[in-house]
């Protein structure tokens, strides 16, 4: 990139000067002069009444390569103390259902010390091949490894799509694999499709704070990465299926580790378990109080149900933190979810629209919740929800 003056043109007016945020330009012998400070940004371009001022940039090259080598889907699972994050399962769901369209083989890739007697169990949840990347330093994630052995995997076997879930971990090791592959990545992905003309995967997710939902392909260039939610997608029925297995021994050493792990220290748990909940009951602004969220509490009580609120029931101090459903808190899929007091934005409905059956209970017969709920209750919530909890109870007490 380079940046030019014309002499000639140039009148020394000093509107570059004002213009630039740097102090990358100056005024010598009535001529703008550039100095080592510019970052060549172009604000003095704009600034010049002349158009003294040239900015000459190199052209982007995309560099095309032959989409049709690449072919199937593949789900890269992680773990903790040798229990697959439930994610990857939930992922063979969904990819189960791209490769299918695609008429590609579905592939469940792992990497570990300990999962000799698990891979036949993996196969259960309908991958058709199970690649297991196997040494003993795997035993811990060292994202340094993870990154080394699936880009020279991805490179050698060219898959299409790569999904991974979008934990600390996957959103870890992810991002490092596409650059060194030059593959586009989608972060947080709610929804995923096939563009049937072009073998595009469609990558839907919150965009501009929620607001927006947007649609993102990655036409030129393979694998197509995407990282997704865990509870966005359902795993899929355990079945017996024949399933390829591959196993590729890795001699890492521990010279090889940029980092080594000293210490795991177990943080204790929170009790709160919104994603595997069966039935949530959630609270928001509408609820009033955090003393009107007793009455919420109860009815999750009555049912056998986890109490969940929206993200400004927590801003209030209303819920803590652990029970936010949300594009910025949790992401839930329970058989029954009720929301109360929720109007219904974005930011919530992306953690919560896969619910088998929503229950909205809101005044406000316009409220966007309204158009995902199953069913709807319009009216007042401080006098519905106590009548529910009485009749529960009577129905209870009939048993």
């Amino acid at each position: 990139m380079s940046i030019f003056i014309d002499d000639e043109l140039c009148t020394g007016c000093g509107n570059c000067v004002e213009n630039c945020a740097f102090s990358g330009i100056e005024i010598i012998d009535n001529k703008a002069i550039i100095n080592e400070n510019c970052s060549f940004c172009g604000a003095c371009l704009d600034g010049c009444p002349v158009n003294a001022i040239l900015i000459e940039r190199e052209e982007f090259k995309i560099e095309k390569i032959d989409l049709s080598q690449y072919r199937g889907v593949w789900v890269i699972a992680e773990h903790y103390k040798n229990i697959v994050h439930p994610v990857a399962f939930q992922l063979l769901g969904k990819g189960g259902e791209l490769a299918k369209e695609l008429g590609v083989n579905l592939t469940f890739v792992i990497l570990g010390a300990d999962f000799d007697d698990r891979l036949e169990d993996f196969s259960l949840y309908g991958p058709d091949k199970i690649i297991y990347i196997k040494s003993p330093i795997l035993k811990q994630y060292y994202s340094d490894l993870y990154v080394e052995a699936l880009s020279d995997l991805i490179i050698k076997k060219k898959p299409e799509i790569i999904l991974i879930g979008a934990t600390p971990t996957g959103r870890d090791f992810a991002p490092r694999v596409a650059k060194r592959l030059n593959a586009g990545l989608t972060a947080d992905c709610t929804g995923l499709e096939i563009d049937q003309n072009t073998r595009n995967l469609l990558q839907t997710r919150p965009t501009f704070g929620g607001t927006l939902m947007a649609t993102i392909r990655t036409p030129n260039s393979r694998p197509q990465m995407a990282t997704v939610r865990p509870g966005i997608f359902q795993s899929p029925e355990r079945m017996r299926k024949k399933t390829a297995i591959r196993k590729i021994e890795y001699n890492f050493k521990e010279e090889d580790l940029v980092t080594k792990i000293i210490k795991v220290i177990d943080k204790e748990r929170s009790s709160v378990n919104l994603e595997e909940a069966e039935i949530i009951v959630a609270g928001g602004r509408g609820v009033g109080s955090k003393e009107n969220f007793e009455m919420i509490e109860e009815l999750a009580e009555v049912l056998g149900a986890e109490l969940g609120g929206s993200r400004v029931t927590v801003e209030l101090n209303w819920l803590d933190q652990d029970r936010q459903i949300g594009q910025t808190g949790k992401t839930v899929s329970p058989k029954l979810y009720i929301a109360c007091g929720i109007s219904g934005a974005i930011q919530h409905l992306v953690g919560m629209q896969n619910s088998e059956i929503i229950v909205a209970i809101n005044k406000d017969r316009k409220a966007p919740i309204f158009n995902v709920a199953h069913y709807g209750i319009v009216g007042d919530l401080h006098e519905i929800v106590p009548v529910l909890i009485e009749e529960i109870k009577k129905n209870k007490n009939k048993e």
